[in-house]
C-alpha cells in the first residue's frame, strides 16, 4: 500500500468511528451555512456532455461500508439505469475537499453523488416536481441519508430549482457518449489518478440527515406522491400477509400494486405529503424489522 492511500484510509476509519457515535438520524443543522452568501447564476453553466473516460483508480471499490451498511459499486457500467426517488444536495461545508474519486469538491459544477454506480458517470436528472432536467457528472459517493438516491451539487440543485426545498422527487437515467445528447461544450472536469480503493472521507462525513436543510412538501396540487414499498412478491399470497402483519402494527393505507415490474405484488404504504413523513414512516418500519423499505414515486 502506498503512502498516498495509507492517509485517506486512517482519515477514513477516524472519521466513521466518530460518526458511529452520533445519530444517524439526527435532523438537519440548520445554522449550518450550506451555500453562497450570495447565489451566483448558474444557468451560464456549460451543459454537461457524456464522454468515455476511463474508470477511476479511486473510489471504485468492490464494496465499502458506511455507518454499519455495506454498499455494493457495479463491476461494470451498465448499459440502462433508471431509478426514481429523492435527491438531496450538498454545498459549501465540503467546497474544495476531496471527493470519492479524488477531484477535489466544486460546488459551482454540476456534478453529482451516488452509492454504487462506477464513476465517473454521466446522468440525466429530471426534476418531477417541475420538470426541469439536466445531465450532472458523477464523481463521488453517497448519499448516505435514509431515502435519498442522488446527492448533486449546489449548481445542480439550483439549476433544479430544489435548493430551498433541500429535496426533490427525481428520476435519474444514465447516459453514455454514444447516446442522443444535445452537443454542447464539454463540463471541463478531468479524472484524478490518485490511487485507493476507500470512500473518501468527504463523502461518508455527509452524515444522514445534515445533507438536506428542508423537507419540502409533496402530493398536492397535481405533485408526485410518495409511496414506501415495504416488500415485493411474486405470490399475491405472500403480498397479502404482509399487508395483515402491517395491519396488526397499525400502519394504514396500505395498498397491493400489481403494475408493471414483471408482475410482482407490491405491498406499498402511502400516499404519504412530505419527505419528512416517508422518513418517519421508514423509521417506524425498522421498528417492526422491515428494513429494505424504498421510496416509489408517482404523479
Amino acid at each position: 500500500m502506498t503512502h498516498r492511500s495509507v492517509l485517506p484510509l486512517v482519515m477514513l476509519c477516524g472519521l466513521i468511528l466518530a460518526a458511529c457515535s452520533s445519530t444517524p438520524d439526527a435532523p438537519p443543522d440548520k445554522e449550518r451555512d450550506r451555500g453562497p452568501e450570495v447565489a451566483p447564476d448558474t444557468s451560464q453553466l456549460e451543459d454537461v456532455v457524456p464522454r468515455n473516460e476511463p474508470r477511476s483508480r479511486y473510489g471504485n471499490p468492490e464494496s465499502y461500508e458506511v455507518f454499519g451498511q455495506t454498499y455494493h459499486v457495479m463491476a461494470e457500467m451498465p448499459r440502462t439505469f433508471e431509478e426514481e426517488g429523492i435527491a438531496s444536495w450538498y454545498g459549501k461545508k465540503f467546497h474544495g475537499r476531496r471527493t470519492s474519486s479524488g477531484e477535489p469538491y466544486d460546488m459551482y459544477k454540476l456534478t453529482a453523488a451516488h452509492r454504487e454506480l462506477p464513476i465517473p458517470a454521466y446522468v440525466h436528472v429530471t426534476n418531477l416536481d417541475n420538470g426541469r432536467e439536466l445531465v450532472v457528472r458523477v464523481n463521488d459517493r453517497g448519499p448516505f441519508a435514509r431515502n435519498r438516491i442522488i446527492d448533486l451539487s449546489y449548481a445542480a440543485a439550483q439549476r433544479l430549482d430544489m435548493v430551498d426545498a433541500g429535496v426533490a422527487p427525481v428520476r435519474i437515467e444514465l447516459l453514455h457518449a454514444d447516446d442522443d445528447v444535445p452537443a454542447v461544450a464539454d463540463s471541463g472536469d478531468g479524472v484524478n489518478e490518485a490511487g485507493g480503493n476507500v470512500v473518501q472521507a468527504s463523502a461518508a462525513e455527509r452524515l444522514p440527515g445534515e445533507v438536506e436543510e428542508a423537507t419540502g412538501n409533496r402530493g398536492s396540487n397535481g405533485d408526485p406522491r410518495y409511496f414506501l414499498q415495504a416488500g415485493a412478491f411474486s405470490e399475491r399470497g405472500n403480498a397479502e400477509r404482509l399487508k395483515e402483519r402491517l395491519h396488526q402494527a397499525r400502519f394504514d393505507e396500505i395498498r397491493i400494486d400489481n403494475a408493471g415490474d414483471g408482475g410482482l405484488y407490491r405491498v406499498q404504504l402511502g400516499p404519504v405529503s412530505s419527505v419528512e413523513a416517508v422518513d418517519q414512516l421508514s423509521r417506524e418500519l425498522e421498528d417492526h424489522g422491515i428494513t429494505a423499505s424504498r421510496v416509489v414515486i408517482e404523479p
